[in-house]
């Protein structure tokens, strides 16, 4: 059976192992697990973290925060990660959760929840429009990082 809940302190160590395998699969760089554990136990305020369990097991996690403004100057949230471990993936995991975050949003009067999604895989863009979401073309994901983000970071 699955159950969403509000990630613990408890969970790090498995939020942790949850990470690394997220990482395999995108390809991404790794840091030891100990710097994992550190990272989520001191991640940003406002960032929140919704896991599924499977009976002991966790499956997977959904990080998101909220954002403002939004449509009619209402607030929305963003969903950052989500991921479901091989082991439960099609198992309805990553639709309990992302339907946890949209009854989050809808609990706290917001308009909407926002994510990006990887264009070269066509199993989950087919994934998030089956639960109704809408891709937005007319938008364009943009990104600041390594010297581009310390280079304006610097300028007075």
């Amino acid at each position: 059976m699955i159950r969403i809940r509000t990630a613990v302190d408890a969970d790090h160590p498995a939020l942790a192992r949850l990470f690394e395998e997220m990482q395999a699969y995108y390809g991404g760089l790794c840091p030891p697990r100990g710097e994992i554990e550190a990272a989520v136990a001191g991640r940003p305020a406002g960032t929140e973290i919704l896991v599924a369990e499977d009976g002991a097991d966790l499956a997977g996690f959904a990080a998101f925060s909220a954002i403002y403004p939004g449509p009619g100057l209402a607030g929305g949230l963003f969903l950052k990660e989500l991921f479901v471990g091989a082991a439960h993936r099609g198992t309805g995991h990553g639709r309990a959760l992302v339907r946890a975050v949209a009854a989050e949003a809808v609990a706290r009067g917001l308009k909407r929840v926002d994510w990006t999604a990887d264009a070269g895989q066509p199993r989950l863009l087919a994934f998030y429009r089956e639960l109704g979401a809408a891709p937005k073309p007319d938008k364009v994901f943009f990104r600041l990082d390594g010297e581009a983000l310390a280079t304006l970071g610097r300028q007075e």
